[in-house]
């Protein structure tokens, strides 16, 4: 003898689908709202554009009456004892710490990836498009990064360096 009651429970089998699925948009709608929250910076202390040459990276501080410079990887000609081998750029991005900065990154040519994997950064340069991270460094020091998109011949020589001061 075969009992259909229990072998024939589609009303609790669709409720048991449709409950979880139910709470899992209420737990995602304000996780989302929070997440999109955080990447906001309503009024930054500075904004930093950065665009990605073949194989060098322009700042321009837009805040501080357009300061332009270009940086490139140090020759090992001009390397000083200490110095990171590929990492050492000739020209620093220098900020002070406990600042809330908003990062603007574009490329010119081809796709860059402004990476500094110590201070949590990673955003992909397009040209043709201006992508944004914020963030607020809490410890000064210097932080070193790289291109880390493979973005020509000489992408591994494209570092980036950030230098925070008290």
């Amino acid at each position: 003898l075969t009992n259909t009651s229990i072998t024939d429970a589609q009303e609790m089998e669709t409720i048991w689908t449709i409950l979880p699925a139910i709470v899992l948009v209420f737990i995602a709608l304000p996780s989302l709202r929070i997440l999109y929250l955080t990447d906001e910076i309503n009024n930054p202390s500075f904004t930093i554009k950065s665009t990605g040459h073949q194989w060098y990276w322009t700042y321009e501080y837009t805040d501080y009456g357009g300061l332009i410079f270009n940086s490139y990887m140090l020759p090992p000609l001009f390397w000083n004892p200490g110095d990171l081998w590929l990492l050492e750029a000739d020209y620093r991005v220098v900020l002070p710490v406990e600042a809330p900065v908003r990062m603007m990154i574009t490329s010119q040519e081809v796709l860059h990836s402004w990476t500094i994997p110590t201070l949590g950064l990673k955003m992909d340069a397009v040209p043709g498009r201006l992508n944004q991270t914020t963030f607020t460094a809490m410890r000064p020091g210097v932080y070193y990064g790289q291109c880390s998109e493979i973005c020509g011949a000489n992408h591994s020589f494209m570092p980036i360096v950030v230098e925070l001061i008290p």
